[in-house]
């Protein structure tokens, strides 16, 4: 596994937020605004957090790229990244910025008893992409999951301990219907009624088993066996989906792997081959310069 970041390493953000509150390693609410912009230093690169997280904007904009997927948010939208996503914050528009950050860790989300995977599973409005990780909401919309933000706020800081982490898991399951009534009240009626296609429900599975595959399988052939049809199809179809062949989207899944690991891992160049499963260093070294344009050991004296 490439180095992730653990709820536990997130408390730093106490340093530059307006608001922050923590629950132990359960999860972690922070309030970013512009009056944190002297403190903004958020262009860190791509980080995987091993948990999940909510963001809310009601004003400012911040560009980010979610599992290579560009999205930006605004205001009245929320991004919900599933665990052990890829995020890069790329630009932030600090002009009134006022966005809201709900950390929540692997082990919390197994407690609430809730399979956050359903978010993933929804039909999506035609209007957005595939993978389109930001849902535009109304103000009435935003102001209510404010609300939620707020109680679980007031509860960390507030409730006696032996029942702060019951009522936050109510209130973090809470939030989640309230989302998913949000998404399907964007779907026509016929769309929730029609299944997905299955050229669609490919693309889906694909993104799905490069993200979980990746670090050790860069063949178009291991993933289209996985998905029972030929590595010809599953790259007409990606390209077309996509824009881009299933090969780069496996490549740029695994450069991110290796920036991630060589920038916050502390493992040596050799250790990252393995890790990525290259058969050595020069080999992967080959691959990394290829596809970044310098060597890894140059990437790792840049940053």
């Amino acid at each position: 596994m490439g180095k992730t970041i653990e709820l536990s390493q997130l408390a730093s953000l106490q340093n530059f937020s307006t608001e922050f509150s923590t629950l132990g390693d359960d999860y972690v609410f922070t309030r970013i605004t512009e009056s944190d912009r002297r403190n903004g230093h958020f262009n860190t690169g791509p980080v995987r957090f091993d948990g999940m997280s909510w963001l809310l904007c009601f004003g400012g904009k911040m560009d980010i790229e979610v599992n290579l997927t560009p999205a930006t948010l605004e205001a009245n939208s929320i991004a919900v990244t599933r665990p052990d996503s890829f995020v890069e914050v790329k630009n932030i528009d600090w002009e009134g910025l006022d966005c809201y950050v709900l950390f929540i860790s692997k082990n919390f989300i197994r407690d609430i008893n809730f399979d956050l995977n359903i978010l993933g599973a929804l039909p999506v409005p035609a209007k957005n992409s595939e993978i389109n990780s930001v849902l535009e909401i109304s103000h009435e919309e935003a102001n209510l999951l404010k609300e939620y933000y707020d109680i679980l706020h007031h509860n960390t800081r507030n409730s006696d301990r032996g029942y702060s982490k019951s009522i936050a898991r109510c209130i973090i399951a809470a939030l989640t219907y309230q989302l998913i009534q949000f998404i399907t009240r964007r779907i026509p009626a016929d769309n929730q009624e029609r299944p997905r296609s299955r050229r669609s429900a490919y693309v889906h599975d694909f993104v799905d088993l490069v993200h979980e595959h990746h670090r050790k399988e860069r063949s178009v052939a291991f993933y289209a066996d996985k998905l029972f049809i030929s590595p010809k199809y599953l790259s007409l179809i990606i390209k077309e989906s996509l824009g881009r062949s299933a090969a780069e989207i496996i490549d740029e899944y695994v450069i991110l792997e290796a920036k991630n690991l060589l920038r916050f891992s502390g493992k040596n160049i050799q250790q990252v081959s393995y890790e990525l499963n290259f058969p050595n260093q020069s080999s992967f070294g080959k691959y990394f310069k290829h596809l970044v344009g310098m060597s890894p050991s140059e990437y790792q004296r840049s940053n």
